[in-house]
């Protein structure tokens, strides 16, 4: 067990901060805050943006200047030991000359897991790991989801009334939650790679499923300009091709793509949507297939809105890490809409059981979420 002081923490506390301001912008890359010490002050700053940007340690050694000799490195993930669109951070701080490394955890992503802190050691800088490490795992959930899993984190938002309804039996749905839980679904869905849903949402409520820049709280605003919004990924399943050029999804410039088992051609729809033949194995499922494609496309994490059919397929599935549910003060009646759907359940002992992570009141509204247990 590596000993740490409460110098220390502060420092990776103040790290952590940083690395969250990159959460709605780094992706596919993961959120990394780094902060650089010498003789008890800070001398350097830094956290990553944007893919193909600086990363938080290249950032942080540039503030630093000729401070950084000798100095320690709080960095939220292990500085990365290879070239991709940027040079490896790990031999940065070395040419540096920084005297010690404290990382919160290991990098698992293949290319680095464990190399990073092994060419800092090699070269005589001191290495420790595993300071807020706990902090640090809640920072990056999808990207290290995928690495480790090889599947993308998969978040499940449901709205629903006292009595666990989505809609009036006419379908009538808008708006079952209050303004400020449809401007937290705005936050929640710009931290995402990409929102899924299917035909049948599309063909019932005609969505954008876009981010909403002006729903979101002022000091978001003022933190990410309208200019720097990254729009997630809009999946739709769409088997028998019913999704068309038509519907609203089209009318934003910004990433779509259908998903079916069979070929479709895309005439008449926009550059921007492409299509996903999906190849399911006799040893995996439609849905375990679709999450194995989605990360070697690089989507770290998946918001999924849609009905009470693949909610409750997902969840069958133990696909859900996630469950994000929110629940409005009102009563829709035994003929309202269900939550999710899940008829192969018949026992109480099969139910699926979650573990409360958080509960928070947002105005007349509750906002609970659950992580899948075990």
């Amino acid at each position: 067990m590596q000993q740490f002081t409460a110098q220390d923490k502060q420092f990776m506390q103040l790290a952590i901060e940083l690395a969250k301001k990159g959460q709605f912008t780094t992706a596919p890359n993961p959120a990394v805050g780094c902060v650089i010490v010498k003789n008890g002050n800070i001398v350097g700053k830094g956290f990553h943006f944007k893919a193909g940007e600086a990363h938080a340690e290249v950032m942080a050694l540039r503030e630093a200047g000729e401070n950084a000799k000798g100095a320690t490195a709080y960095v939220t993930l292990e500085p990365c030991s290879h070239y991709g669109r940027t040079p490896p951070c790990a031999k940065g701080l070395i040419d540096a000359g920084i005297g010690k490394v404290i990382a919160a955890m290991a990098d698992p992503n293949p290319t680095v897991a464990g190399k990073g802190l092994k060419m800092l050691s090699d070269v005589g800088v001191e290495t420790k790991v595993g300071l807020l490490a706990d902090q640090a795992e809640l920072l990056n959930k999808g990207f290290l989801t995928r690495m480790r899993t090889g599947k993308p984190f998969v978040q499940l938002k449901m709205a629903m009334s006292l009595d666990g309804k989505t809609a009036m039996a006419s379908g009538e749905s808008k708006w079952i939650t209050n303004e400020l839980s449809r401007q937290d679904v705005q936050q929640e869905r710009a931290k995402s790679s990409a929102i899924l849903s299917t035909s049948q949402t599309i063909l019932a409520d005609d969505p954008l499923l876009n981010i909403r820049w002006e729903q979101f709280s002022e000091q978001l605003q003022q933190d990410y300009p309208k200019e720097t919004l990254r729009q997630p990924v809009r999946i739709i399943l769409d088997n028998h091709h019913q999704v068309l050029p038509t519907h609203k999804l089209f009318q934003i410039n910004s990433p779509v793509w259908l998903v079916s088992e069979k070929e479709r051609e895309l005439a008449g729809f926009p550059d921007f949507c492409k299509h996903i033949q999906l190849n399911v194995e006799n040893s995996a499922s439609y849905l375990q297939t679709l999450l194995i494609e989605l990360a070697k496309r690089q989507i770290n994490s998946i918001w999924v809105e849609a009905g009470a059919t693949l909610a409750g397929a997902l969840i069958n599935e133990y696909l859900v890490d996630e469950l994000i549910v929110y629940i409005a003060p009102k009563l829709l009646g035994s003929n309202a809409k269900g939550l999710c759907y899940l008829p192969q359940l018949t026992k109480l002992a099969d139910a699926p059981e979650w573990q409360l992570e958080k509960l928070m009141q947002l105005s007349s509204d509750i906002k609970i979420i659950y992580h899948r247990k075990g």
